[in-house]
């Protein structure tokens, strides 16, 4: 029988003791969600969320660059998957800092230290076919950086884990949209 303060397994049972959860959802209101019962480091997920903000801001920034320098006979569609990206990643900066409020933590939204920060790179691109690599390869960072923060929390902060596994769903399909696009258009440059 393994006991803490605010369960009891028995037998395979879980039983909470309804009064110790009370008692402690009242004790230190002022910290929100951040309850006695979260595990992680608040200070190391909280700049750990900041470097994936300025990763996503800096994402948003190079889609959008490519979005509208995008030129050439197949412009239209790379260009309508660029802004389809840009707009997602619009979506991941907003969860992002949105989690880092709730955690008590500030986002750093500034601009002169975006890019150090950043776990990809902002690469301009010469043509369609560079900016697709790039953004690839930008798109393989994020899911390798994201796994990683992903095992790191593992059940100390399943909020924020989620979070990141959802995200790093949608990078997984941008991955796969930019490799569509690469051996369609590679397939034309012949």
């Amino acid at each position: 029988m393994s006991k803490d303060k605010s369960l009891v397994i028995k037998s395979g049972s879980f039983v909470s003791d309804v009064k110790e959860l009370r008692r402690r959802a009242r004790a230190h209101i002022e910290q929100g969600a951040v309850t006695e019962g979260y595990k992680a480091n608040l200070e190391t997920v909280v700049r750990i969320l900041n470097e994936a903000l300025a990763t996503e801001i800096v994402c948003v920034l190079r889609y959008k660059r490519h979005y509208y320098m995008a030129a050439g006979i197949h412009a239209g569609a790379v260009a309508d998957e660029f802004l389809e990206h840009a707009t997602a990643e619009q979506r991941h900066v907003d969860q992002i800092a949105e989690r880092i409020t709730q955690l008590g933590g500030e986002p750093d939204l500034n601009p002169e230290s975006l890019a150090s920060r950043s776990h990809s790179e902002y690469v301009e691109g010469k043509g369609l076919l560079e900016m697709i690599r790039e953004d690839l390869v930008a798109e393989r960072i994020v899911i390798e950086s994201y796994s990683d923060i992903v095992r790191f929390l593992g059940t100390d902060d399943p909020t924020t884990r989620r979070m990141l596994e959802e995200i790093l769903a949608e990078e997984e399909d941008h991955a796969n949209d930019l490799r569509t696009l690469l051996e369609s258009l590679g397939k034309d440059e012949r």
